[in-house]
């Protein structure tokens, strides 16, 4: 009985810690997954772009349009929503994306228009909003409006954006920033490079004429410039002091382990690779070296040192966006290829998440940006 006591307390904690993170900072290392059975290593071959789509929807989605955290205790964060939104544009399915974006909008949309950031136990857990997800949200539902011919689509991502450039963005000495939530605009700010979105600030500014975006997108490359001055890769957490300083952070408000470069901040590389402007996408390039010393090891020092063993979907194709944006076209293609055996080896949330966007946003330009490594027709 003392057995089984001791077996149950420790699930409990391991659901526990795998939910106190930084605010918006949701992703932990893969762990076994529920329904979803990790291919042989005989058996592991290329995605395409529809194949890694499908494998996460179809993995992780509800029917009623949830995305599932099968491996991190059946929670659900607004960021997966937005994945999943913005991958169901990608393959052209308006079913997909009007399940998602109902059971977003129907039990995570605030009063204010944002998104809260985690559901858990059928009920929202934390209201605080995650300022990527709401990005990605918006430039998610403008893009369904133009693909399915939804005006209430389109107007919904307009609202959406009007709430981020509102209530997540301040203006600080470096420009513009989109700051981590709602619940970061005391200073110093809360600032998560991995948040920005240069692709998806055009395609709000297309959409909406406000200038607010352009300000964005350019204090959003002033601030990764910064820290890729003091360090070769960005960091997973920063603040914004009053004087528009930029510092890497163990965490969101300074909680966590270390200064690192891990599960967030491999995203930074991808979003500034396919924007289409030249200066976003010379910080991609900047960090392919850096990202030679770690390989596909999910967590670095700011060095490119590897802190862990463990590999992850997220770094393998952060080096096809920083290779990609070099212009090495041809490494790109097989560092894609390295997160799709990943995603399918050891599955996760997480994982299958990126290996589908990576695909959409390093090959294709369905969802606004500029591929840096187009697959030819």
């Amino acid at each position: 009985m003392a057995t089984v006591t001791v077996i149950a307390l420790l699930a409990v904690l391991a659901v526990a810690l795998s939910t106190v993170r930084g605010r918006g900072d949701t992703d932990a290392a893969p762990a076994p997954t529920t329904g979803v059975v990790p291919v042989p290593a005989q058996e592991l071959r290329p995605y395409t772009a529809v194949e890694a789509g499908r494998a996460f929807l179809g993995g992780y989605v509800s029917e009623d349009g949830r995305v599932v955290r099968t491996d991190q205790g059946g929670d659900t964060v607004s960021e997966g929503q937005a994945y999943a939104m913005l991958v169901a544009v990608g393959l052209d399915d308006a079913d997909a994306f009007a399940r998602s974006w109902s059971w977003t909008r129907d039990n995570l949309q605030r009063p204010d228009g944002l998104l809260s950031w985690r559901w858990a136990d059928g009920r929202v857990a934390d209201e605080s909003s995650a300022s990527d997800a709401d990005l990605d949200a918006a430039r998610a539902l403008v893009l369904a409006g133009e693909r399915f011919d939804r005006s209430d689509y389109t107007d919904a991502g307009l609202a959406l954006g009007r709430a981020v450039l509102d209530l997540e963005t301040v203006q600080t000495p470096a420009g513009r920033i989109l700051v981590a939530g709602q619940w970061a605009t005391t200073l110093p700010h809360a600032y998560n490079p991995s948040y920005a979105s240069p692709a998806a600030t055009a395609v709000l500014a297309a959409a909406s004429g406000d200038p607010r975006w352009a300000e964005l997108d350019q204090g959003s490359r002033a601030v990764t410039a910064a820290l890729l001055a003091a360090a070769p890769l960005p960091p997973d957490w920063a603040q914004v002091r009053r004087d528009g300083t930029v510092e890497a952070m163990p965490g969101a408000q300074g909680r966590g382990q270390s200064v690192r470069y891990g599960y967030d901040a491999a995203r930074t590389a991808i979003r500034f690779a396919e924007s289409c402007d030249a200066a976003d996408r010379a910080l991609a390039a900047a960090m392919a070296g850096p990202l030679d010393r770690g390989g596909d090891v999910a967590e670095l020092d700011l060095g490119g040192s590897p802190l862990t063993e463990g590999e992850s979907v997220v770094a393998a194709v952060a080096q096809a966006a920083a290779v990609a944006a070099a212009g090495d076209a041809d490494r790109a293609a097989r560092e894609l290829v390295d997160a799709d055996h990943l995603a399918q080896s050891v599955p996760s949330y997480y994982g299958a998440a990126w290996a589908a966007l990576g695909r959409l946003v390093l090959t294709d330009d369905v969802l606004g940006g500029c591929p840096p490594a187009p697959v030819a027709p």
